[in-house]
């Protein structure tokens, strides 16, 4: 007969994943299997997914911002062969996420390519779960200027914070050291946004959050994502327990209580 995991040990599981452990850590820590910590992660963020896309709608937001997030599943892009791709989703993986600046509420995210089309799709999601009109800032990439119009219209107040980079002589070249930016220019797209909150400051910071408690994001390590069902499903519980769990230090709730998505904390015992 097989083993059955406790409670218990389950939620020993999900609490080590969230707080960024690897499988592999996550495994010696708790006595569980690496196989069993991959399958309740993948029917657990199943289960996450589909209660915050039932359960995150008619969401009353002022003021969203959207980026995405580099991570790659299997290998590098550059590491790709032709071999590789006919057998598995490998190479780049981009995740873009939306956040309410006022409540902190994610209030989607959508795991694909950095392209026009998914940049369409995941901007058709956030737009359908709003009840009124928003003032929206993106990064100046050019896939905004179609998919924006394409979800929202006209009735959106849209600007790009777009920066400039560059390098900085003193310092040189690094490899691993990003560019230093020189400045930012707001540009007004679509409607009339604020200028005093053309920011992507919330959302950035979300990127670290997501790079902090989630470890196949983590840079320069082997814990990168195999298999692209258990990254999404990763996604998925983090930001369960971001939205639901976590009580926000500013906030002193948690953003989806803050948003009124919610009246109560979650618990991973339910």
């Amino acid at each position: 007969m097989a083993n059955v995991i406790s409670t218990a040990k389950k939620i020993a599981v999900i609490s080590a994943l969230v707080e960024g452990c690897s499988v592999r850590s996550t495994s010696r820590m708790t006595g569980v299997s690496k196989g069993a910590v991959l399958r309740l992660l993948a029917s657990v963020g199943k289960a996450c997914a589909d209660y915050q896309n039932a359960t995150i709608r008619n969401v009353a937001s002022k003021r969203i911002q959207v980026d995405e997030i580099w991570s790659f599943c299997y290998a590098k892009q550059k590491n790709v062969t032709l071999e590789m791709a006919e057998q598995r989703v490998a190479g780049d993986v981009w995740t873009f996420t939306a956040i309410d600046a006022d409540t902190k509420l994610v209030l989607s995210w959508l795991v694909g390519r950095r392209d026009a089309g998914c940049a369409a799709e995941f901007l058709q999601d956030v737009a359908g779960r709003l009840k009124n009109r928003i003032q929206l800032t993106t990064d100046g990439h050019r896939m905004y200027l179609t998919a924006v119009p394409d979800a929202f219209g006209s009735a959106i107040d849209y600007a790009q914070l777009v920066k400039v980079y560059g390098t900085d002589p003193a310092e040189g070249q690094t490899r691993y050291s990003p560019a230093q930016c020189l400045g930012t220019q707001r540009i007004e797209v679509i409607g009339d946004p604020d200028q005093e909150h053309i920011s992507t400051s919330y959302v950035e910071r979300q990127n670290l959050n997501m790079r902090m408690n989630m470890r196949r994001f983590t840079r320069l390590t082997n814990a990168f994502s195999k298999k692209i069902e258990n990254h999404v499903a990763m996604v998925a519980l983090f930001h369960m327990h971001y939205n639901f769990a976590r009580v926000h230090q500013t906030l002193r709730v948690t953003p989806a209580m803050e948003a009124g998505v919610v009246g109560h904390f979650e618990s991973w015992h339910a």
